[in-house]
């Protein structure tokens, strides 16, 4: 018998073909989709912008790049701070009043200042925690960039050094001193940045808008600006609050002495710049600053940065470190030296500190 053969019309050969085809195409359009999928996520983008530094959660950022952002915003606000001041826009209203039942003063300056620093720290550094003293106005935002350049200067004196972006708190002051800056007293105005890395201050800048002068350190790093070199621990000069003077004098008198002086002064900036060395003719010299009510944090910090990365204190009355994280204020009032024994300051002071809560 002959062997039985299978043929298949000219249909079912149609069919057949079209049935292999269609798997060949889902093969191989699975593969090409994957090796493209592959490709995009192995190529950086191109022509993009650069990440800035601190974008992700639990990513790092570079302190000697943060130093370098805040001196921008510093002398940015204070820009602002200048302008409006020398356009006589400040359009003063009073936010609120201090514990003390003084007004607080805010102007244009303040706004303006405020909006330029915060926006220029969160362009380039958006993971990390900033705190202002000024509100910020989600309807004025706007992106200010970092060309990524750093100075020469603290390029030659600061190595790189990488910290976790949840680990750091940026405190701005954009305008300290608002009070003597609505009295045209310009010698007072500060603008501040403050780094602080778990809790601890570690980065301060403290610009001067209407003489351009700048000061910044970096604890364990290096700075632009000295201690002076003379004090006297006898009869110190103790720079305090225009409105504390009467308070602190008497007692100041009676644990330094008669011949002690009392230099009334506005803005914790500029009483952090009298204790150290400031090459300008306006600047008042102390050797102790002596502070006796609450006070906000984002006024200190960078001060206390800036005493810390020369070797000086900042402590509250009773001689504890003030913490830079939670509460933006400060109950137990400050003492802040540099070469002085400042153990031996605080125990000169005992009454001063029960006034520091009130």
């Amino acid at each position: 018998m002959a062997p039985m053969g299978i043929r298949l019309s000219p249909l079912g050969m149609a069919v057949f073909c079209l049935l292999g085809l269609g798997v060949l195409y889902h093969l191989y359009s699975g593969f090409l989709a994957g090796r493209f999928a592959f490709f995009m996520l192995s190529e950086p983008a191109a022509a993009g912008p650069e990440t800035p530094h601190g974008s992700a959660a639990g990513g790092a950022v570079d302190l000697r790049e943060l130093l370098v952002v805040s001196v921008l915003a510093a002398t940015r606000g204070g820009e602002e701070v200048k302008r409006v001041r020398e356009g006589n826009v400040l359009n003063a209203k009073a936010k609120g009043k201090t514990r003390e039942g003084a007004e607080e003063q805010l102007t244009t300056g303040d706004l303006l200042s405020n909006r330029r620093m915060f926006y220029l720290l969160k362009s380039a550094f958006p993971a990390v925690q900033i705190n202002s003293e000024e509100r910020v106005d989600t309807a004025d935002q706007e992106t200010v960039p970092w060309d990524r350049s750093i100075p020469e200067d603290i390029k030659q004196k600061i190595q790189p050094k990488e910290v976790p972006a949840e680990s750091v708190t940026v405190w701005i002051d954009p305008l300290d001193a608002t009070q003597e800056y609505t009295e045209d007293l310009r010698q007072y105005v500060t603008t501040m940045v403050c780094v602080a890395v778990n809790g601890k201050p570690v980065i301060g800048v403290i610009h001067k808008p209407f003489s351009s002068y700048t000061a910044w350190a970096m604890v364990d790093g290096g700075s632009n600006i000295k201690a002076r070199s003379s004090y006297n621990e006898k009869t110190p000069r103790i720079i305090v609050s225009r409105s504390h003077a009467g308070k602190v004098e008497q007692v100041a008198r009676q644990t330094f002495g008669n011949k002690t002086v009392i230099i009334p002064a506005g803005g914790a900036g500029y009483k952090v710049l009298a204790l150290l060395d400031v090459p300008e003719k306006n600047q008042e010299e102390a050797d102790v600053y002596i502070h006796v009510t609450y006070i906000k944090k984002w006024d200190i910090c960078a001060g206390n940065a800036v005493l810390r990365a020369l070797g000086g204190h900042m402590t509250t009355l009773t001689g504890e470190e003030i913490s830079y994280t939670g509460s933006d204020g400060n109950e137990g009032g400050l003492i802040a030296s540099i070469n002085m024994n400042h153990k031996a300051l605080i125990e000169k002071l005992p009454d001063l500190e029960k006034t520091s809560h009130k």
